[in-house]
């Protein structure tokens, strides 16, 4: 029913800026790589036209660290499809082209001709095209017909965040609400299509959902406190200044939903799959004994996912806290900053929504398996010959 009404019908259209992701791109190849002296590259006022972020310093200390390279590039896509341009490489760039690479070039109509393109990116298709076959193959050979349902529940998923969740924060509805929605349609599908409908899968979804509601209450709440504004880098201003009625801090809360979504669905699912595994070991155990015996299974399993989380979060902000490093600033100060401090929000209330999901689920599943195949009295589990009266004192007994 949420994804019914606020199904956004498609992402509203814009006038592209020329900035960052915004640009019009093309596919290309590296034709042609020669050496060229960077005194006569300078000399004639020919400057690089691609990435120069690390090209920097005065022309003396670019000869001496060797020749540039003069790249000649084709396009092979769009309207000027074999039409080249070429680029100066200094030797300190981070990015080397090589003769025969794939890139991608950025075009900007409005600039002289021979300005209009220029390299921003390799083309990672095909490696990231074959690391993507190599991890089916591996799920399905592995998880053979329970794989192929988890590869199908993902493919899905991407479909929902691509063509409901992206296009309907766009167009302005609220963050949240389109987060929460979504959120638990992916959930809903994967679980039932990987794990069947059953009363185990339908504890894991009940489990999961008021996780859900937990850390977006907790995230609401300290996001508002903190005064986390959600726009922090180029990406998050350029989306600001394109789409101004977006909320910026509902969609670094939409965030913080969906990015715990999937180690919730591990967490739950773990915890019912124990918990309805002890009864099966031991169906004279009663609800009780059951939540015990699951939720020591579940404080290790709690240890391993919320230190997963932190380390997580941290290499993805490791650069940042390299330049913080750099800067000998003190602890207080990197954490107070917005972009250090949004991580650490992120990971504090998705980790209290998993901590808090381990007894949530296990009891919601020990009181259901409980209910659903009663405990059986430890006299009902002895042989009838054994609990058959003696006849004669002989120690004989009868049979039935």
């Amino acid at each position: 029913m949420g994804l019914a009404v606020l199904w956004p019908g498609g992402a509203p259209s814009h006038e592209r800026t020329g900035v960052g992701f915004d640009r019009q791109t093309q596919q290309a190849t590296v034709t042609k790589v020669d050496k060229v002296s960077c005194k006569s590259v300078n000399a004639s006022g020919e400057t690089p036209t691609g990435d120069t972020s690390t090209a920097e310093g005065s022309s003396a200390q670019q000869e001496a660290t060797g020749d540039c390279k003069k790249a000649t590039i084709r396009i092979d896509t769009g309207k000027d499809k074999g039409r080249t341009f070429t680029e100066i490489i200094q030797p300190d760039q981070s990015r080397q082209l090589h003769e025969g690479e794939k890139v991608v070039a950025a075009y900007e109509p409005s600039a002289p001709r021979d300005l209009q393109y220029s390299v921003t990116d390799v083309n990672r298709k095909f490696p990231m095209a074959l690391l993507a076959g190599i991890f089916a193959l591996a799920v399905v050979v592995v998880g053979r017909m329970r794989g192929v349902m988890a590869l199908v529940a993902l493919a899905i998923s991407f479909v929902i965040l691509t063509f409901f969740i992206l296009p309907a924060i766009l167009q302005g509805s609220n963050p949240l609400v389109v987060a929460v929605v979504g959120a638990s349609a992916i959930m809903l599908i994967a679980l039932y299509m990987c794990h069947g409908l059953s009363a185990r899968t339908s504890v894991a979804v009940l489990g999961t959902l008021l996780s859900l509601v937990l850390i977006g209450i907790l995230g609401s709440e300290f996001i508002g406190w903190a005064a986390l504004t959600g726009n922090t880098d180029d990406n998050t201003g350029l989306i600001h200044g394109l789409y101004p009625s977006i909320d910026m801090s509902g969609l670094l809360l939409a965030g913080v939903i969906i990015g715990s979504l999937g180690v919730l669905d591990d967490v739950t699912v773990t915890q019912t799959s124990a918990v309805w595994e002890l009864h099966e070991a031991s169906p004279t155990m009663g609800w009780r004994d059951l939540y015990r015996a699951g939720i020591r299974i579940g404080r290790d399993h709690i240890a391993s996912v919320v230190n997963t989380l932190v380390l997580a979060y941290a290499g993805a902000a490791l650069p940042l806290l390299l330049l913080f490093s750099i800067a000998q600033s003190s602890v207080g100060t990197v954490a107070n900053s917005e972009l250090v401090a949004e991580e650490i929000v992120r990971t504090l209330v998705g980790s209290i929504g998993l901590v808090a999901s381990v007894p949530v689920t296990t009891l919601l599943a020990a009181l259901v398996v409980s209910a659903d195949r009663p405990a059986v009295p430890a006299a009902a589990t002895e042989p009838v010959e054994s609990r058959a009266p003696a006849r004669g004192g002989k120690g004989r007994r009868r049979k039935h």
